[in-house]
């Protein structure tokens, strides 16, 4: 009988991929699917060779996180979906416990706790709660980088969450989410305008619960994930225009036409404050400045002034 169907989306995944399947191997009941995204390594030939049973299903493009992942949810035969980063390795018994948190009673999604290895629950990536314009705000305002415990951020990253309790939350972090059936058809999936990464989990979980699904955070549920591996071959160009063009897309769903102008300006103020400390040599990216000022102002110009359509990048 299948419990459930553990749903991995790679691109360009072969130093991770191998990991990942194994450990899901050990859940009995799991069907485990890997939906490529036009990797150009290896990715799908050590795929078979980690998990020979493994559904692999191929695109001959990089359609985005969300598009890939409805594929697979599409094809999968379990009662709950686990949305799974190939970067995430799941710990002994950590299916069975997001199996067990879904089976309360209105729960439509249940993520894990995450950690880099160290034994600490990776705060602010696990569990956040859902941006609003004030927390937007002392992050694109570069609030956060000059006062890291402020008020604001330590709510929306939820830093003074209690870990070890299983507990509802706002919004789980994509990386690990498992999914009940009906509550995936019910909002129909992903919104796969969302391309390639980035707020389309947010969106996902602040639609289950206008559809009056619960989300819980499970402790039991453990499972190391390094991070990183989804944005570590985008330009810090792309990484920008991207996260800005998909914050704005999310803004224009879920806010009004005022709160979508207000965040324009700060975002276009936020990038103006960014390029003078690289100008004056506070740059806070780990890019050469010329680099930096070159994003800054494709943000302006492609998110704050154009407004979120689907850019992709050259070739794709």
């Amino acid at each position: 009988m299948t419990v459930g169907s553990a749903i991995v989306v790679t691109y360009n995944s072969a130093g991770q991929i191998r990991a990942c399947l194994e450990a899901l191997r050990n859940a009995a009941g799991w069907q485990r699917i890997v939906v490529d995204n036009a990797s150009q390594d290896d990715t799908i030939e050590r795929a078979h060779k980690a998990d020979p049973a493994a559904r692999v299903l191929t695109n001959a493009k990089n359609t985005g996180f969300a598009a890939a992942a409805n594929q697979g949810a599409r094809s999968a035969s379990g009662r709950i979906l686990l949305f799974l980063n190939p970067d995430a390795i799941a710990q002994p018994g950590a299916l069975d416990a997001l199996a067990k948190a879904l089976e309360q009673e209105g729960v439509g999604a249940v993520g894990g706790a995450l950690s880099q290895g160290c034994g600490e629950v990776d705060r602010g990536f696990c569990v956040r709660r859902f941006p609003t314009m004030l927390s937007m705000a002392a992050e694109i305002l570069l609030a956060n980088c000059l006062w890291p415990s402020n008020p604001l951020n330590r709510d929306y990253r939820c830093l003074d969450l209690d870990y070890a309790k299983a507990q509802q939350v706002e919004q789980p972090a994509g990386a690990c989410l498992a999914v009940r059936r009906e509550a995936w058809t019910s909002i129909g999936g992903f919104d796969e305008r969302f391309f390639p990464i980035w707020f389309e989990d947010v969106d996902f979980c602040r639609r289950l619960r206008a559809h009056n699904w619960k989300i819980f955070y499970s402790p039991a549920a453990t499972f190391l994930h390094s991070g990183g591996h989804s944005v570590s071959r985008l330009s810090m160009g792309e990484q920008q225009v991207f996260w800005y063009r998909n914050l704005l897309r999310y803004w224009q769903k879920h806010e009004s036409r005022t709160a979508v102008a207000s965040l324009r300006a700060i975002i276009t103020i936020g990038m103006g404050l960014r390029s003078f400390a690289t100008l004056v040599g506070s740059g806070l990216e780990n890019t050469p400045p010329a680099e930096a000022l070159r994003a800054y102002a494709r943000v302006v110009a492609e998110c704050a002034l154009k407004g979120p359509g689907r850019w992709r990048p050259d070739g794709q």
